[in-house]
């Protein structure tokens, strides 16, 4: 995946860095594998602001991708086309399975069109194919990872993310998170073989404010900015904090809080801690 720049004939395009889509393949998305994606804005079921800075923005498609790819075991599948995904970083691969079905799971890096992909617990530890983690071998990478034996895969989803099989232990395989957390997971769970794809995605810059409206993302004003009566850091003559400690319009703090709960009871299946 590679980027492209602008020459700089205005103030925003100098500094814009957006991708090229190379090896994207298919524009756009399969019908049978779309529905209709209600725009919240944020707001909850009761109509109430519960996420700020969201609304406006471009209408998307929601496309149905498959976590679960357990369903398929041992049915082989052709990747059809390396397709763009609105709602995630991460690209799709269009799975076309021998059995007729077509599937969207998210795409590794080096997967391309016309290669072949398999979910099973024997098969070969290859980009793209799903395995139990138990049959991984150690030091591989993998993503699309299961949290519970038979669920959908929760952790490492995001573009370019990875985590490396570190040991076995019993009927645990110890991960290692992006994060820099070891955790244990139960090995009968399904993880991909591989790193999810478009790793340069991190380093797109937008370039300017209307690109973030077309993304669906409002403006963000900073508590200082503001009055007293509108947030607990606002007001002061000059650029006055209060000498306060960062914290939300609610006077929860947003930098350094730990928000684990001490009794959650996955707390046992951390081996190390992200923070040392």
């Amino acid at each position: 995946m590679g980027l492209k720049t602008h020459k700089p004939r205005t103030a925003s395009l100098r500094h814009t860095t957006l991708s090229n889509f190379e090896g994207v393949s298919k524009k756009r998305p399969e019908r049978g594998l779309i529905k209709i994606k209600k725009r919240k804005a944020g707001r909850n079921s009761q109509g109430r602001i519960t996420v700020r800075h969201r609304g406006g923005g471009h209408k998307k498609f929601l496309r149905l991708v498959d976590f679960k790819r357990h369903d398929k075991l041992d049915i082989p599948a052709k990747v059809q086309a390396i397709e763009y995904d609105p709602n995630r970083t991460a690209h799709l691969a269009l799975l076309a399975y021998a059995d007729g079905e077509k599937r969207y799971i998210l795409a590794p890096n080096g997967l391309i069109a016309g290669m072949s992909v398999v979910t099973s617990p024997k098969c070969e530890p290859a980009t793209g194919n799903a395995m139990q983690l138990m049959s991984i071998p150690l030091g591989l990478i993998v993503h699309a990872v299961e949290m519970v034996p038979g669920a959908s895969a929760k952790m490492v989803r995001s573009a370019g993310m990875s985590a490396r099989v570190q040991a076995k232990d019993d009927k645990y395989v110890h991960l290692k998170l992006p994060s820099g957390e070891v955790r244990k997971i139960n090995g009968a769970c399904y993880a991909t073989i591989g790193q999810v794809g478009n790793i340069e995605h991190e380093k797109i810059s937008l370039g300017k404010a209307g690109r973030k409206r077309w993304l669906g993302i409002r403006p963000t004003v900073r508590g200082v900015a503001m009055n007293p009566v509108d947030h607990p850091m606002g007001g002061g003559e000059g650029r006055s904090s209060g000498g306060g400690h960062p914290v939300t319009p609610w006077g929860q703090l947003t930098k350094g809080k730990r928000t684990r709960s001490r009794s959650n009871p996955s707390s046992k299946f951390i081996v190390q801690r992200r923070k040392k």
